[in-house]
């Protein structure tokens, strides 16, 4: 990474926070042995880590209890969850226009079982109004399924007031929180949520392949598990656990992922979500500035910082956005994604599809001086 400038917090964020990689090395060193199986001392102190790691997930996302926390693979595994798990023939579901594959790929496919779902209309800067939502309910809708923010462009979508809407309408409120958590307040009590999908390796500062999602309890109630397997609890039965969270978490779980984000959510306490974003978000405010002063380069999206995420998207009409990525990585050592970044239907509302976009995402770590060095590149491509 020596001499190189890392814009793509979108897809993971590097580096992670401090401690994160000593902490799953020492798990690793020191004996990562299984929770709800071993039955000695060091077993139970690894399980009263994963416990602490849910009581501070539970408390960032204001659950009313740590057992509403249930760890899976990632947020697309979280996703599909409550998807397949929750959702039968004749269901109706709305989404925004905004959404990842990580929704409409499971949503497609049960469609094919009988399950149906409405686009709800999505402008040109990635905005879900509550009133068009709530204009799509029909009489068999059950839920909505909306990301917090775009992972394309950046906008925050209302979820409390959409949260307002499945309230007024006996709807359960599914939420993606992949660009959000660690990086904005999501309050799934104050927001309504019923499910809420998180990742533990973007905003959150937390290594791959650790995610997981928090139930309502109600939910829970409607909802199957879409795994099964030991859980390592009531072995007698061959059904699942009715009890949270051994219900959805089958198998060895990922425990150096768990304890990687322990030490990835100590961190945000300490530095606090605000702090953090604020960061981004002047980095953030930098870069649309100097942007909009370029010719040839197009902001997908918002084009200043208010209601958004740190994510910015840039197309560059007249020239192949590939080949743009390529040269910025090549000759200047700056790092992004080009494409449709598994959102082909965000691109479509942005109007930037099928070229898709150059996307940039910051993270507290990235510094002016990388921004500057990012524009002085742009200027040289341009001029190409």
């Amino acid at each position: 990474m020596e001499n190189k400038i890392y814009f793509d917090n979108g897809s993971t964020s590097f580096p992670k926070a401090p401690g994160v990689s000593q902490a799953v090395a020492g798990l690793l060193e020191d004996g990562a042995f299984n929770i709800n199986r071993g039955s000695y001392e060091e077993a139970y102190e690894v399980a009263d880590k994963v416990l602490d790691t849910r009581e501070m997930l539970a408390a960032l996302f204001h659950a009313e209890h740590s057992r509403q926390v249930v760890f899976t693979p990632g947020i697309t595994y979280s996703l599909n969850y409550f998807i397949k798990g929750f959702l039968k023939s004749g269901d109706h579901v709305l989404v925004s226009g905004m959404e990842h594959n990580a929704v409409m790929r499971p949503l497609r496919q049960m469609e094919e079982r009988g399950v149906a779902y409405t686009v709800v209309h999505t402008d040109e800067e990635g905005n879900v109004l509550p009133e068009d939502v709530e204009r799509e309910v029909k009489h068999n809708t059950r839920a909505v399924i909306m990301l917090h923010a775009s992972n394309v462009c950046g906008t925050i979508v209302p979820i409390r007031d959409i949260g307002d809407v499945c309230k007024r309408h006996h709807l359960y409120l599914a939420v993606d929180t992949a660009q959000s958590a660690g990086t904005i307040e999501v309050d799934m009590q104050q927001m309504n949520i019923d499910f809420l999908a998180f990742t533990g390796h973007k905003g959150l500062l937390g290594p791959q392949g650790i995610g997981g999602f928090l139930i309502s309890e109600e939910l829970d109630q409607n909802m199957i598990p879409f795994i099964a397997g030991g859980t390592g609890s009531q072995s007698d039965l061959l059904e699942m656990p009715g009890c949270l969270p051994d219900k959805y978490e089958s198998g060895t779980m990922n425990l150096p992922g768990i304890i990687g984000l322990h030490a990835a959510l100590a961190y945000i306490e300490k530095e606090g979500i605000q702090k953090i974003h604020k960061k981004k978000m002047e980095l953030t405010a930098c870069f649309l500035e100097q942007v909009k002063q370029l010719p040839g380069v197009k902001i997908a999206g918002k084009q200043g910082i208010e209601n958004r995420v740190a994510v910015v998207s840039l197309d560059f009409p007249g020239q192949d956005n590939a080949v743009v990525a390529f040269r910025l990585e090549q000759k200047y050592g700056i790092m992004t994604r080009v494409g449709l970044h598994c959102a082909p239907m965000a691109h479509k509302s942005l109007h930037t599809y099928p070229q898709g976009t150059v996307r940039f995402a910051f993270s507290a770590d990235n510094k002016i001086e990388e921004i500057e060095s990012c524009i002085s590149a742009f200027r040289e491509l341009i001029s190409i």
